[in-house]
């Protein structure tokens, strides 16, 4: 309810900050770009994990470098420079630390470590003090194994297309749920466009008034105002399911 409260008070520069997508639309009708801040009772991002990923050049890519990069404990990676919220240039190949990128990801999920963003900080060589790059990412892309990730800069400016992770609540006091029909979840991450300063960790999505049949379609979850959802709004996430009619013939 807090969080529709605010969505109510949006100012009309941000709405029409959101009219087009790609950031260099964005960076030329703001020369200011707006500052962004989580909403009072929103999720944020646990501080419990805001570690600087370390990371050294790589000075080529292929199949016998990765193998030996991964011999070495390291995991090959790319960053780059985010346009339109996918694509990018300004590539740089690095190889990050293995145990980090695997124990954030075990301890996150993959799907949450996607959803945040990280300090990555190269250094020239391993062991070194010197500091070629420090720049906040957003993780694009990683194998479950962690074999490769790929990072996008995330600074303030830009605007990043992110998968957020649908967390499920209120599920034990459903009423469709009590009556014994099951939960259909649809979308386990909706697509929003955001500013990095409030990509939210997940999204959370209350069952505790669905009755059999109801829905929650991607257009009434609750996040911040900013965010532009990048599916349509109609699109189903969850739903309670009646149960099958031979189901209801076998009761009687």
């Amino acid at each position: 309810m807090l969080i529709r409260r605010a969505a109510l008070q949006t100012t009309v520069a941000v709405k029409h900050h959101l009219r087009r997508f790609s950031t260099a639309a964005l960076l030329e009708e703001h020369e200011t770009p707006i500052q962004f801040t989580y909403l009072d009772g929103s999720p944020r991002p646990d501080p419990k994990y805001d570690e600087i990923i370390h990371a050294i050049p790589r000075a080529a890519s292929g199949t016998s470098i990765s193998t030996k990069e991964r011999r070495a404990g390291r995991v090959p990676s790319i960053v780059f420079d985010a346009e339109d919220g996918q694509h990018g240039g300004n590539k740089r190949l690095i190889s990050v630390q293995g145990n980090q990128i695997k124990k954030l990801v075990n301890h996150l999920g993959q799907s949450f470590f996607l959803s945040r963003t990280f300090d990555l900080e190269v250094r020239s060589e391993s062991g070194s003090d010197d500091v070629v790059e420090k720049v906040r990412v957003l993780p694009r892309k990683g194998t479950d194994a962690v074999l490769n990730v790929t990072f996008i800069r995330a600074p303030s400016s830009v605007w990043l297309k992110v998968d957020i992770p649908l967390v499920f609540r209120g599920d034990d006091v459903s009423p469709g749920l009590k009556k014994g029909s099951s939960l259909n979840i649809i979308k386990r991450t909706v697509k929003y466009l955001c500013p990095p300063d409030i990509i939210p960790p997940f999204i959370d999505v209350d069952l505790s008034e669905l009755d059999v049949g109801q829905k929650i379609v991607a257009g009434n979850l609750n996040v911040h105002p900013a965010l532009k959802l990048l599916r349509s709004k109609d699109e189903a996430v969850v739903k309670i399911m009646g149960a099958r009619v031979s189901d209801q013939k076998k009761s009687k």
